[in-house]
């Protein structure tokens, strides 16, 4: 393309309108086309209405290059997008025996027989494109007319994600609409807030008029992406800028580009052959969680316990009776109890602990509502590092994990001979 495309997103479904489902595929697609240089211009959420459907569609054809809308492709009577698109286009919709055969085959690995209303699934554009759902049963499709282009995806996240990765932004780069580069050159901090993050970057803002730069806060992680106002900058100088922006950063700096801080932990783990268990509390099984959703964490990640209670705590996670009894179970002796007791029960090299008060309710004058004790045993001695947060429940779990990663993270490096740097980098 010659020009940077317009692109628009349309997410159908009244399950979004009415709060029953989140609307995370506006911030995915959002974060992957701007992540190649393309940021959507325009979108917006429609309700399953046939006639709603179609006076979308069309306002979004005549205004945009590139329409791509999610969810409606179903087996459902809900289900109306393609149809009624289809309709607006005035375009031809044909049965395809190999959408069929895809889904029959689906049905057949799983133990099922294919249903009748599945074959409203088998219908694409007579001059359109298939895009092969290999999580699920609903083709994406692909139209292209006049200049413009329309893609389809299914609603379901856990099949429109690859599909999207694997087939639609290939697609989008060969026809010149994607950078075949990242865009911008993201670096990931944790341990400052967005505004002294801000001032630490001054300097670079400064020394590189020729840069964007966007700040980006979530739960105590802010990243900070620089962007070249021209496609012409070589990647070299955009990283070397990047490195500069990490040693004023310090150890703020945690990797470039989007690794969690479960990852770089994981990393560090891995450089240092060691193993690591953990024991929460307020958290609840999210510390847990971060590690296990990476591929590959089991040589690393021993397991962990979710020691709610105190008798859990005790029997479990071998923290003694007196703890509990002279200083209570969100208190910074009992955070080091719990990270020592589950490496030495699990037989780890780390052990790493959260215990607190979430809230809303609970909390004292000592340890009022949103107070967090991070226990860290390492082979080298056992420490605790205390917080405070404001916020929901929720929020204060989930900046508990950052942080009691984020210290873990700190802390590994400081015995480290060579400093591991982030997948996240380019060679």
């Amino acid at each position: 393309m010659s020009k940077t495309p317009i692109v628009e997103v349309i997410n159908f479904g009244d399950e979004l309108l009415v709060g029953i489902r989140e609307n995370s595929h506006l911030v995915y697609l959002g974060e992957q086309l701007a992540r190649y240089g393309l940021p959507i211009r325009r979108s917006r959420v429609i309700t399953d209405e046939a006639l709603e459907i179609r006076r979308a569609f069309l306002d979004a054809w005549n205004y945009s290059d590139v329409i791509i809308t999610t969810g409606g492709l179903g087996p459902t009577a809900d289900d109306k997008t393609r149809e009624n698109i289809a309709a607006a286009l005035g375009a031809e919709l044909v049965f395809d025996p190999e959408i069929e055969a895809a889904i029959k085959a689906r049905f057949s690995l799983l133990g099922y027989t294919m249903g009748k209303d599945h074959l409203r699934q088998c219908y694409r554009f007579a001059n359109g494109e298939v895009l092969h759902n290999e999580r699920g049963t609903a083709p994406g499709l692909v139209y292209a007319k006049d200049g413009k282009l329309l893609i389809m995806l299914p609603g379901p996240t856990q099949e429109l994600t690859p599909m999207f990765e694997q087939l639609v932004l290939p697609k989008l780069q060969k026809i010149g609409a994607l950078s075949a580069e990242e865009a911008y050159l993201q670096i990931r901090t944790c341990g400052s807030g967005e505004s002294a993050v801000e001032q630490t970057m001054q300097p670079i803002v400064k020394a590189n008029p020729e840069l964007t730069v966007a700040y980006c806060v979530h739960y105590g992680i802010v990243d900070v992406r620089l962007s070249p106002r021209e496609r012409s900058m070589p990647w070299e100088k955009l990283k070397a800028i990047g490195h500069e922006a990490r040693e004023l950063l310090g150890d703020d700096f945690v990797c470039f580009g989007h690794c969690s801080l479960a990852k770089v932990v994981v990393h560090e783990l891995r450089a240092l052959d060691r193993t690591l268990a953990v024991a929460e509390s307020c958290t609840g099984g999210l510390l847990s969680n971060a590690f296990t959703n990476i591929a590959g964490a089991t040589k690393f990640f021993v397991g962990g316990v979710v020691c709610y209670s105190n008798d859990v705590k005790v029997a479990q996670v071998g923290v003694p009776e007196s703890i509990l009894e002279q200083h209570g179970a969100v208190s910074p002796e009992c955070a080091i109890a719990m990270a020592s007791g589950i490496a030495e029960r699990l037989s780890s090299d780390y052990g790493l602990s959260v215990t607190g008060y979430a809230g809303p309710d609970g909390g004292d004058d000592k340890n009022p509502v949103g107070t967090i004790h991070v226990g860290y045993h390492s082979p080298v001695g056992v420490w605790c590092k205390s917080f405070r947060y404001t916020g929901g429940r929720l929020d204060v779990k989930t900046r508990a994990v950052h942080a009691a990663l984020d210290w873990m993270r700190r802390k590994l490096r400081q015995y480290k001979v060579e400093e591991f740097l982030c997948c996240g980098e380019r060679d």
